[in-house]
This record gives structure tokens, sequence and C-alpha cells, in this order.
């Protein structure tokens, strides 16, 4: 057994931190809301958490509310953040933007798609689950490769991490209800090449003063 088979690559993945969108139950999708005060908050207690992990490198979705969450992480663990398109958050066209109450109200057979399997929801301008699973794989492959035996921070979106934890520990379809994360929390895998993925720690919260728990 080679020296490589043995190296644990620690990856901690982060939601970022509450932003107005979360606050007013919207769907948010690559609608750029920046963090709120309270999304602010989360992101200095959840840095202060994370110093003791030692991180290297911190990767980033593009979108403001993950990189202002990635920048205090950055600042309190002295690292440099990378954006990554794969972990960019799922496009949810005419639905961004929009509360859950309207989205309920107006488009009921798709509501309940999206309440029991949203593997399955489609319609014009929506990024597939299937899709999102796919790239931040594929981004998350390669940031192993690039950053073996190292411990790094990946910080996305909801809609990103519970199909990426999915796709590591091999849940089936359908999983994106059966895996919670909530605003500003850390989950903790680590990857071997001899073993794959192990989930070591999911949804932690205990540095958080205070969040919001999004069960829909």
């Amino acid at each position: 057994m080679g020296h490589n088979d043995l190296q644990r690559t620690k990856i901690i993945l982060v939601r970022h931190g509450e932003c107005q969108g979360n606050r007013e139950d919207l769907f948010r999708g690559r609608s750029d809301f920046p963090l709120n005060k309270e999304g602010f908050n989360q992101a200095r207690e959840l840095a202060k958490e994370l110093k003791s992990f030692q991180p290297i490198k911190i990767f980033t979705s593009p979108l403001i509310r993950a990189r202002q969450t990635a920048e205090a992480i950055s600042q309190e663990c002295n690292i440099q953040v990378e954006e990554r398109y794969g972990m960019n958050n799922i496009e949810l066209g005419s639905w961004e933007g929009k509360s859950k109450l309207y989205i309920a109200e107006k488009y009921p057979e798709q509501w309940q798609v999206w309440l029991k399997e949203p593997e399955k929801l489609s319609f014009p301008g929506m990024e597939s689950l299937d899709k999102v699973q796919a790239r931040s794989r594929k981004d998350l492959d390669d940031i192993i490769k690039e950053f073996s035996g190292k411990t790094v921070i990946i910080v996305s979106h909801r809609a990103v991490l519970k199909p990426l934890i999915a796709s590591c520990i091999g849940i089936k379809k359908p999983y994106f209800w059966r895996v919670h994360v909530d605003t500003a929390s850390y989950s903790v895998i680590h990857y071997e090449k001899r073993r794959g993925f192990s989930l070591i720690q999911l949804n932690q919260t205990k540095h958080l003063t205070e969040f919001i728990s999004e069960w829909q």
C-alpha cells in the first residue's frame, strides 16, 4: 500500500451565513443577497470556530453571501480565498427572489415536488439537482487531488452541499431532505484513497449564538 493511500484529506463544508433571503423565506438561487447583520455575526463566530482546524485554503461560491462568509474565515485563519464556479448555487429561474408562500400558491404541483422529491423538479430556467451534484463533485475531486493530505474549507449553499454530501457518502435519491445544513453551519468529511469518503460531522452549529433552521 502506497503512502498516498494513507493520506487523509479533510474537507470542511460550510453553508454561508444568514442573508435577507433567508430571513424572508425566499427562494434564493443565484440572486446575489449579501449577508445581513446576523449573517456577519455568524460568519465571525464560524471563523473563530474553524481556526482550530488549521485549514490552508478556502474555496467559495462566487455569490456575495458565500464570499463574505469566506472572507471572515480568511481573515481569522490568515489564508487565501479562491472562487469556484462548481460551488455556485443552483439556478432557479423565475423562482429566484420569490417567497416560498408565493411559489406554493402559484405553482402548487411543482411546490409539492419540491417538498417531496426535489431531485425530480424541472422547469424552464432551473438547473437540475443532478447537474448541481455533478459540477460540485467534480470541483471537490479536483480540490482533493491538488490538496491531498491537507485541510481545506468550502463555502457554498444548501442546494449544493446537500447533493455534494449525498454524492460523497453514497446516499441514493431521494436524498435532499435526508441531509440538513443550517446557515453558518459546518460539516466535515475526510477522504482517503483506499476508503473514499467518511462523514465525520454534519450540521455543526454549537458555535452560533443564533441561526435560522430551514425545513422547506
